[in-house]
């Protein structure tokens, strides 16, 4: 299949929309959070994250945390957001982390990334008084991606308890094939200019719904019905996939609710409970 970029559907995934981009990353307001935390430094560039631990001896369990912004965007305290407070009055630890950026830096950069930060909550856990075998990977947009990604290949270094896609691309070719945006976001990360059979391959090798299989951790996709940049059939493609290789995997669907949870505060939504709920009986 050979069709140039500018002729072929692909959502220039407009994460932006919910939340407005800044290089500078916005001041937290939540008391007790550990800011900058160095945790990689791949080919010279810092890679930090921001830490909350809640008062007590511990072990708690924790949440990696993993924004979105198209690949190209956002950062630790955007996006994410909404989840730093629930979390911490339920009794999680968090980190939440920065990963390399595309175009600057191509995939598998990113994902590389994701899984550093794993390992070094895993190395750390001592010092920050959490469970290591209670971290669960939550990502949303982009972020779901890399998080679903990196929990489906379930590496033993970077394997965790549970994982928590928020409105997940995870099916990039049925995405290029049916989408009616530009191909920005799949160009910048993908670092392909037409869709040719080695763009096609870099598109199924990409996508978590193509990592599954046997032995992941549990899953739970949370989608808007109304998602007009990420359709929410792929999270119900990827639950079908998860549990067809005989793995849990639950969806919790938003009604009305579009992409990022930024706008579903006015939907009256209990998604943050329900969230609460199911990372207590998983990681329990």
């Amino acid at each position: 299949m050979r069709n140039p970029l500018r002729r072929i559907a692909l959502f220039a995934f407009t994460f932006l929309s919910t939340v407005s981009f800044s290089a500078e990353e916005p001041k937290l307001t939540l008391p007790g959070v550990k800011e900058d935390i160095e945790f990689a430094s791949p080919g010279g560039v810092s890679l930090k994250l921001d830490a909350y631990i809640p008062d007590g001896p511990g072990p708690f369990p924790a949440c990696i945390l993993v924004h979105g912004g198209g690949w190209k965007n956002g950062n630790k305290r955007v996006y994410i957001t909404p989840l730093f407070e629930p979390l911490a009055k339920s009794g999680f630890a968090w980190f939440s982390i920065n990963y390399r950026l595309a175009p600057e830096h191509r995939w598998p950069a990113c994902a590389d990334d994701v899984k550093a930060g794993v390992k070094w909550v895993k190395l750390h856990a001592a010092e920050y008084k959490i469970d290591p075998n209670r971290i669960a990977l939550i990502g949303e947009s982009a972020g779901a991606q890399l998080a679903a990604f990196v929990a489906a290949q379930n590496d033993a270094d970077t394997r965790v308890a549970a994982v928590v896609p928020f409105y997940c691309p995870a099916d990039f070719e049925l995405l290029a094939r049916t989408a009616t945006k530009p191909l920005d976001a799949f160009h910048a990360l993908l670092d392909f200019t037409e869709l040719n059979d080695a763009a096609w391959k870099k598109l199924h090798d990409a996508s978590p719904i193509n990592q599954v299989k046997p032995g992941l951790p549990p899953c739970l996709l949370i989608h808007g019905d109304k998602d007009q940049t990420v359709p929410c059939e792929q999270s119900t493609l990827l639950q079908a996939k998860w549990k067809a290789a005989g793995n849990v995997c639950d969806l919790i669907t938003i009604p009305g609710g579009g992409h990022g949870m930024g706008g579903w505060a006015k939907l009256n939504s209990d998604y943050r409970e329900q969230l609460i709920k199911w990372l207590k009986e998983k990681l329990k």
